[in-house]
């Protein structure tokens, strides 16, 4: 199946990431290898813990469940102590996503994961990355309260390429509070978003509409993924959109199937100036990098 994305999309999306008009937007799929996607998790969690419902490998839904059966926090405890015993990422192998994107100087990433495996890559090519929360909920605003970040302590700062801002938008661990992890913390989060603007800082708002986003790492069934996109499209005006572009893992199943689901998503995407590349995070910032080199941007 065709990657989609032809040579005029590509030379746009260098051209933006040479001016520093691009921010990446990270997901899941973007750590895979490290650490296990949520549907692994979720499957693992429904077995230990008896989820009664068919959807066995829907982490936002398992996570639901043993909300309720237990507390609000504990299966955010259980993300936290995963973290603890992962490793990280190769980052000396050239196809390692977070390397790739850490080498294209931009000022401004986000990451709807909760590892720090962004700022680790930026460090490593000796840039000073800050780290910055979402405050969607009261305890991640009393956790910034207490440890302010650098735009909480100077709201005129800007990111820059040597001090880029790594923005987490569904929290970092081991911060168990600030993970939008259930469905309930799902519907918080989109809800607090709409009603308060101010919770995406402006630097980063002004990247998330004034700049192509490059999503890499989201699977077709990440509704959320598809809520965000939505939100971010209203937030900005037809005149200037820009190139936008979505790395997405190619559906599984029967060719036909594939080619049918395929063609409906690439639809889908095109009605908000998403373009698709179907494939995985690898596989795409390999190709990236060849064409970055090839174009005579690499340093």
């Amino acid at each position: 199946m065709s990657k989609l994305l032809t040579d005029e999309d590509w030379d746009v999306l260098l051209r933006r990431i040479n001016q520093g008009r691009c921010t990446p937007f990270l997901g899941a799929g973007a750590s895979y290898g490290v650490l296990p996607l949520g549907g692994d998790i979720a499957k693992q969690w429904a077995e230990k813990y008896e989820y009664p419902m068919e959807d066995r490998s829907n982490l936002i839904a398992v996570s639901q469940f043993l909300a309720l059966k237990y507390d609000a926090v504990f299966p955010k405890d259980l993300i936290v102590e995963m973290f603890q015993d992962a490793g990280v990422p190769d980052f000396n192998d050239p196809t390692e996503p977070h390397r790739v994107l850490a080498s294209l100087n931009l000022p401004v990433y986000v990451t709807t994961n909760y590892d720090d495996f962004m700022v680790k890559a930026l460090a490593r090519r000796h840039r000073d990355p800050k780290r910055v929360l979402c405050q969607w909920n009261r305890a991640v605003k009393d956790y910034v309260s207490d440890n302010p970040t650098i735009l909480e302590s100077d709201p005129s700062y800007k990111p820059t390429v040597a001090n880029p801002v790594v923005f987490h938008l569904h929290g970092h661990v081991p911060i168990a509070e600030s993970l939008v992890l259930t469905e309930d913390d799902y519907m918080d989060f989109l809800v607090n978003i709409s009603a308060d603007p101010n919770l995406i800082p402006a630097p980063i708002a002004r990247a998330l509409t004034g700049t192509s986003l490059l999503f890499i790492g989201y699977r077709i069934s990440d509704w959320n993924f598809r809520v965000l996109l939505r939100s971010f499209d209203r937030l900005s005006e037809s005149s200037v959109s820009r190139l936008n572009v979505a790395v997405i893992r190619a559906p599984d199943g029967a060719e036909e199937v594939k080619e049918k689901t395929q063609n409906y998503l690439t639809k889908y995407y095109e009605n908000i100036d998403v373009r698709v590349y179907w494939g995985t995070a690898r596989e795409f910032v390999t190709e990236l990098w060849t064409r970055w080199q090839q174009a005579g941007y690499a340093n």
